[in-house]
């Protein structure tokens, strides 16, 4: 079995081929570099680059050429590229901007949220939004994510239309991504949607191919890109006062950014079988990146997988040793447990985060099955030879890390 990128469907084909003629008789839309995002933002005229959040300009410099020319992206892939610059930098300015008319928004505390990480693939989603059903949980909505400010007022409607429209058309490019990653505007979605607007956030790693931007972040230091992410949140809780549950496998490599910002919090860290872990998040994201790209290379994907993972997890193992793994509460969740016995793992995880659990956990764990039927179990086929992958040189080299 070789790895085959997702078929278009015939509505998809007529939306790429018209972005390619686009690019055709306007090329000069599809550049990537500062200027082009600066220039356009200007004629937008609602923000200006002194609102943008600190280290914005060589953040937006290292993601533009690494997606100029290592990307391999079609015209879609260019304007969601483009979009994405755009996109990030605004909402910086615009938090900024609602913090300053929010001022008693900085006194929110964000206490002792429950975040959980893992390796991608490791069950995150399912327990993540297992536990946003839990009415006393605040498991955030990909519009609150995007538009945090929209919601410190009473009707938010307009942004749960906007991201709903960019669901629906995702899944139009790209039907398999709805299988490999259910998404949806009703649907609590992961940190990293909200994250970035410095224009560092290893998300923009999953969709498309940035090795060269994907090493800088490696090497930065995200300590403002979590207190930005702070500040969203305390966004969030103006009129709610629910706990927060958080998700995100980027959180991985993180760990004392997530300590630091957010003393206190529950840390729960999934674990799968590496081999199983990777070649699945290797799928993950041939399949995310065949959305904006039509070559991608499944043994090119194999190997950064390779490469990020065990910088993530090494990164994560060095957290366990540090001062700052006692300011949070770590539980370790193995994913057959998770799969097999998910009551025993809420009960652990309720404990762990000092709240009383679902008077009947198996009816709370079966509830959720029954709105969600499926989850958890993945859906897409692949082996682990697709991305060249050899799995007793992974068992190897990921020798360091627990076994499920």
């Amino acid at each position: 079995m070789s790895w085959q990128p997702p078929p278009r469907s015939a509505a998809a084909r007529e939306i790429y081929c018209a972005a390619e003629q686009d690019r055709i008789d306007r090329p000069h839309r599809y550049t990537l570099d500062p200027e082009s995002v600066l220039d356009r933002i200007a004629a937008r005229g609602e923000v200006a680059p002194e609102e943008f959040a600190a280290g914005w300009r060589e953040g937006l410099e290292m993601f533009l050429a690494s997606a100029q020319h290592e990307g391999r992206l079609n015209a879609v892939g260019i304007r969601t590229a483009m979009a994405t610059a755009l996109g990030r930098l605004t909402a910086g300015a615009t938090i900024r901007r609602c913090h300053l008319h929010h001022p008693d928004a900085g006194d929110n505390a964000v206490r002792s949220p429950i975040v959980i990480t893992g390796g991608w693939r490791t069950g995150t989603t399912f327990l993540f939004r297992l536990l946003g059903s839990d009415p006393r949980l605040h498991a955030p909505l990909p519009a609150e994510l995007v538009a945090p400010w929209a919601f410190t007022k009473s009707a938010p409607q307009e942004p749960k239309k906007v991201t709903a429209a960019r669901t629906s058309m995702l899944h139009t490019l790209n039907p398999a991504m709805a299988v490999v990653h259910p998404s949806g505007p009703d649907l609590p979605e992961e940190c990293v949607l909200a994250m970035g607007t410095d224009m560092r956030n290893w998300g923009f790693t999953s969709m498309f191919r940035v090795p060269s931007y994907a090493d800088w972040l490696g090497v930065e230091d995200f300590a403002e890109s979590y207190a930005r992410y702070r500040e969203i949140l305390q966004l969030l809780e103006l009129g709610d006062h629910r706990r927060f549950a958080l998700k995100a496998p980027a959180h991985t490599a993180e760990l004392d950014h997530v300590a630091s910002t957010f003393p206190g919090a529950v840390v729960i860290q999934i674990h799968r079988d590496i081999v199983t872990t990777i070649a699945s998040g290797a799928s993950l994201f041939a399949v995310y990146q065949s959305t904006y790209s039509d070559t991608v290379d499944p043994l090119d994907v194999g190997r950064r997988q390779i490469e990020q993972s065990e910088r993530w997890f090494r990164r994560a193992a060095a957290f366990r040793s540090s001062p700052r793994r006692e300011q949070v509460t770590l539980v370790d969740v193995a994913y057959r447990d998770l799969v097999d016995r998910p009551e025993a793992v809420l009960a652990t995880i309720y404990a762990a985060a000092d709240m009383p659990p679902p008077t009947d956990l198996k009816r709370f764990v079966a509830d959720y099955h029954r709105v969600h039927p499926g989850d958890g179990h993945g859906g897409h086929r692949y082996t682990p030879h697709d991305f060249g992958l050899d799995p007793a040189e992974l068992r190897e080299r990921f020798s360091f890390l627990p076994h499920d």
